[in-house]
């Protein structure tokens, strides 16, 4: 479901590479004939996901392909499945024909040409069944590497009964707000209105991604832009200092066993999270069920209403496939073929990035009884449309995410100055970029 990664392996096979785009990009595109000769061809193909029980939507596939053979293999999400995807492309045998990849780490498979442009396939006929800033996410230029799965547009999860214990019969509709009633909540009634991850990177991002700020750039080549300590972004920093230091906010390690009694317990009064943690959530605190509700993130300026972006994920073609048309076929049915992208947001719980699925009242007109009645798909289907489409990353977000945890998670750990440590964490990805022999702007 790809919600939660920090660092996964820094060995990224950057050194000595060449970035390039990938041949494919320049094949003349695949013809209706070339399509049905690849999928009445029996053929065997490699799936590697971590998606839970997607074997069914396999089944769809399979029944329409009859010829074609997939075999579903989960390595392992996060670290060990990022280690045996790079590790099988550099041993050039052992790689899967698709795979799944986060979002945020699509630049460094293109950096090593290790991924198949999909345009030359017909992908490009697909931007408008997404919403554009998840098409944009996997389509930054004119190509296209992988096809949206899930998305996590953040929002607000929070108890209404603490809330209403302390005077408060409204979600905070903005940060000034927000802070207000972190104050309100605690000193009433002895609860964190939420908590900030010491180490969550995924968090931190969203919240800068909401903010406006443009932390990181990449030109596909060897160009990159760093800019985590830009006026924007300290203003983020300087928001959550003040409530971490004046003891309103938490840092608890999310996704512990201390984090997780916090939900249960009641120690915090909410959760600033994506499109996926409401059902996460419920698994987690079933016994607070019907006490919960869902609501936009709080503005920067009131009126406004624009959100960030928490995890996500698409399926990619290896362009090391021995089946390219056949992979790319698997991928686009997966995640754009209407029953089954509808399973994944009703079975499998995934967020749909898909404008078919966000629209279709089978998914947002769902009550949700934990939320005492609330159409919370509908909320964020709503939020997903709020979220800037012009955020990219740096083709080594692997190092990103180690570097963020030693900076900016230890000084929020340390209730210290979170303005400064961006300052350090500047240092540190400007330094590697430059070891690395890309050119920063």
């Amino acid at each position: 479901m790809a919600l939660v990664t920090g660092a996964v392996s820094i060995g990224l096979l950057v050194t000595g590479c060449t970035p390039s785009s990938s041949d494919e990009s320049t094949q003349e595109s695949v013809s209706q004939d070339d399509i049905d000769t690849a999928m009445t061809t029996p053929t065997k193909l490699t799936f590697w996901t971590w998606v839970p029980d997607i074997e069914n939507e396999v089944a769809l596939f399979e029944a329409k392909y009859p010829a074609i053979d997939v075999t579903v293999e989960n390595v392992g999400q996060g670290l060990p499945h990022y280690q045996k995807l790079r590790s099988a492309i550099e041993a050039g045998e052992g790689a899967p024909d698709v795979t799944q990849i986060e979002y945020q780490y699509i630049p460094s498979f293109v950096l090593n040409n290790s991924l198949l442009d999909l345009t030359a396939y017909g992908a490009d006929d697909l931007s408008s069944d997404y919403v554009d800033w998840a098409w944009n996410q996997v389509s930054p230029d004119e190509e296209v590497w992988a096809i949206p799965q899930d998305v996590g547009p953040m929002g607000n999860l929070y108890r209404e009964d603490i809330l209403t214990a302390a005077g408060i019969t409204e979600p905070p509709a903005t940060w000034d707000d927000y802070a207000a009633a972190a104050k309100t909540v605690k000193d009433t009634t002895g609860s964190y209105i939420s908590n900030v991850g010491a180490t969550q990177a995924g968090q931190m991002i969203g919240f800068l991604w909401q903010a406006g700020v443009k932390p990181f750039g990449y030109d596909g080549s060897e160009t990159v832009s760093i800019d985590v300590n830009s006026d924007e972004a300290k203003k983020v920093a300087d928001y959550w200092t003040d409530l971490i230091q004046q003891d309103l906010i938490s840092t608890d390690v999310d996704f512990q066993d201390q984090w997780y009694q916090g939900l249960a317990s009641g120690k915090y009064a909410g959760w600033l999270t994506a499109a996926w943690g409401p059902i996460f959530l419920q698994g987690t605190a079933e016994a607070t069920t019907g006490l919960w509700r869902a609501a936009p993130l709080p503005q920067w300026n009131a009126g406004d209403e624009v959100s960030g972006n928490w995890g996500g994920s698409s399926d990619a073609v290896l362009a090391s496939s021995e089946n390219k048309i056949a992979a790319y076929e698997l991928a686009k049915f997966i995640n754009n073929d209407e029953e089954s992208a509808m399973r994944l947001a009703t079975e499998q719980f995934l967020f749909p990035p898909q404008v078919s699925v966000l629209e279709d009242p089978a998914f947002v007109d769902q009550e949700s009884e934990f939320y005492g009645g609330q159409k919370v798909n509908e909320l964020f289907a709503e939020i997903s449309q709020t979220v800037d489409t012009d955020f990219q990353w740096l083709p080594y977000m692997d190092y990103v995410y180690s570097s963020y945890e030693d900076t900016v998670g230890t000084v929020i750990a340390d209730k210290g100055d979170i303005s400064g440590a961006l300052d350090v964490w500047q240092d540190q990805l400007v330094t590697y970029a430059t070891d690395q022999g890309f050119t920063v702007e």
